[in-house]
Order: C-alpha cells, then structure tokens, then sequence
C-alpha cells in the first residue's frame, strides 16, 4: 500500500487556523520563533495555541539560528514534539540543542543547482528529515517554487517538501517527488500569517486525491 503523504501546515499564528487546519486532516502545525518573521509568535501565542491543538497533532518549533537556551526557554512552556532548524545550523550545532531538550529535529535546506543535496542529507543524518525549500531571500515563507528535479529519488523517504506549494500544485509535486511529507504556508493565506480556511481544505483533498493515484 502506497504511504500517505504527511501534511504540515505552517506559520499558524491564530486559533481559529489552528483549528481549520487540524479540522482539515493536517498532521502538524508549524509555529515560527523567528521575530524577523511576519509569521512570527511569541512564546505566551505559542503556548495558547498549543492549548487548543488536540492530541496526535505534531506541534513543530521553527527557530532560526537560536541558540539553545533560547529553544529550551520555548520547550519549556510549548509542548513542541518536533524542532524545525531553518537557517545556518551546523550539523553539530542542530544535534547539541536537540539533545539538550530531547526533541528530535528536522534541518531546513534551501535548494539551489548548487547545493549537493546527498552531501547536505550525510551531514544532517541526525535529523529525522530534511525539509526542502526555495532559495530566497531571508529564510522561508518566500512562495517560491525549487526546481524539483534537483532532488535525488533515493533522498524521497526523508524530505519534506516545501517552497511555493498550493492546492493547485501539490499533487504535481507528491507524483514527481513522492516526498514523506509536504508542507505550506503562504499557498493557504489570505495574508501573511492569515490563513485562508477554504484554501486549506483545498490543499488537503489534493494531497489525498494525489495519494489515490
């Protein structure tokens, strides 16, 4: 039987999206610690949310070269099953702070023609995954589509895949990449941290639809 693919729906920053994304059959909800972020939560919104998110939904920290104190001071009052690294983490860097709040941890890549995505994968070997996402400006929430041909077939199982997907697109995506999981943000906003509820729900009949075939 074919795998389902895992959805995640990040940079939620109200309950009422919360909500509408777990309504809709996500698997995880992104929270982005990043202040430079319009996506941006404080750990008092984090804390909240995590209040009305139900039991076997993943709650997901992305931080942005935080140093470990700071992701402990979130652990501590976030119930986050995940860590989400998303800027210039060193391999070493990502395995002391998970260990340090006993979390495991995806590594965020930005794609370019350059980047060698099986040396990338050996040197996080110690993330559970690799989220895969375009290349902008900052670090993530760009839209941005990646050429997905730049990821290698033996690398599918591990990534998930992220950069510009929408309800209009993901299914393209899941049939040429086959990816563990998929992951959307501004594909489902109405506005930058708002999110469309309509949308979402689009978003998550196309994954299924693009698992039915």
């Amino acid at each position: 039987m074919k795998a389902r693919t895992r959805i995640k729906i990040c940079g939620i920053t109200r309950p009422e999206d919360l909500h509408a994304a777990v309504d809709a059959g996500a698997d995880a909800i992104g929270l982005v610690f990043y202040a430079a972020s319009p996506r941006h939560v404080t750990v008092a919104q984090a804390a909240a949310l995590a209040r009305a998110c139900p039991a076997f939904v993943t709650l997901v920290g992305l931080f942005v070269n935080a140093d470990a104190q700071t992701v402990a001071d979130v652990c501590r009052q976030v119930p986050l099953g995940l860590l989400q690294f998303h800027g210039d983490e060193s391999p070493q860097q990502c395995i002391d702070i998970a260990q340090h709040v006993q979390r495991p941890f995806l590594r965020a890549a930005r794609v370019t023609p350059k980047l060698d995505l099986l040396e990338f994968a050996r040197h996080y070997a110690a993330a559970s995954n690799l989220l895969l996402d375009a290349f902008v400006d900052g670090y993530g929430g760009g839209g941005k589509v990646f050429d997905w041909s730049l990821i290698p077939a033996p690398l599918a199982p591990r990534v998930v895949l992220s950069g510009g997907l929408n309800a209009q697109n993901v299914a393209e995506a899941i049939t040429r990449v086959h990816p563990h999981a998929v992951d959307v943000s501004s594909g489902v906003e109405s506005s930058k941290g708002i999110k469309d509820h309509a949308l979402i729900q689009q978003f998550v009949q196309a994954v299924r639809d693009a698992d039915e075939h």
